[in-house]
């Protein structure tokens, strides 16, 4: 196993509250290969305690990337899994560490760049963060005390990918081809689009988008839209717009 057969997979942190808990997650991730680290707003950071419970992994942390959103953080990926310790009242699509494993070699291993993300320490990931991850991930715990520290929860989520990863490396791949699905950025100007034109078209309600606009996110992200899907879908939302316009 090589750094190099993670260079498209990388971990997000969203709003990290302590800066030992991002050195944690560096020597967690330096510990089975990984080496890209996203912080979507850390409170503190860089940090002399980061550095110390990176515990050797220094050059995760200096070669981390610092953003001010999580759509910034996961742009160009092509997959986005969330994590979660509580099954919420979203359909989203719900896989197991190992499932998530798998479906990310299967886009690594293609080059789509495929994006871990994690909520904050106490709340984890807000429902409005969550609609912007593709497909959610859930580690099985005691039922009576599931709540993961996070750098615990990145540790499981990395050691999985490493064994997919070693397990998986010398198999035929019978994937399909993940290099013309749409990004994560298109998929979000996409549903810019399509809310503002339903709304046009008054079948969106302007005070009560959240009601449809989160039904319509997991039908169409459970398709896994191609670019020239998307373009097609978009088309066909400029034509709406021009018939009402006109």
């Amino acid at each position: 196993m090589t750094m190099a057969d993670f260079q498209f997979l990388r971990i997000v942190l969203c709003q990290t509250s302590h800066p030992g808990n991002i050195g944690a997650t560096a020597r967690a991730m330096k510990n089975m290969g990984l080496k890209h680290l996203t912080l979507v707003n850390p409170l503190d950071f860089p940090s002399d305690h980061a550095n110390a419970r990176a515990s050797g992994a220094d050059d995760i942390l200096q070669q981390a990337s610092i953003v001010s959103s999580l759509q910034e953080a996961i742009q160009d990926c092509k997959l986005v899994f969330g994590t979660s310790a509580r099954h919420r009242n979203l359909p989203q699509a719900l896989v197991t560490p190992r499932e998530m494993a798998e479906r990310c070699h299967a886009f690594t291993s293609q080059a789509q760049q495929v994006a871990l993300v994690f909520g904050h320490e106490r709340n984890g990931l807000s429902n409005e963060e969550l609609a912007f991850c593709h497909i959610h991930v859930n580690i099985p715990c005691n039922p009576d005390f599931s709540s993961l520290n996070l750098a615990a929860a990145v540790q499981v989520l990395c050691y999985e990918c490493f064994l997919a990863f070693q397990t998986n490396r010398e198999k035929p791949q019978q994937y399909i081809h993940y290099d013309d699905l749409a990004d994560s950025a298109s998929l979000e100007g996409f549903y810019e689009h399509l809310a503002q034109t339903l709304t046009e078209i008054e079948f969106l309600e302007p005070a009560f988008p959240k009601r449809i606009m989160p039904k319509l996110r997991r039908l169409f992200g459970r398709t896994q839209l191609e670019v020239t899907e998307l373009n097609i879908l978009r088309g066909i939302l400029s034509a709406i717009n021009r018939k009402f316009k006109g």
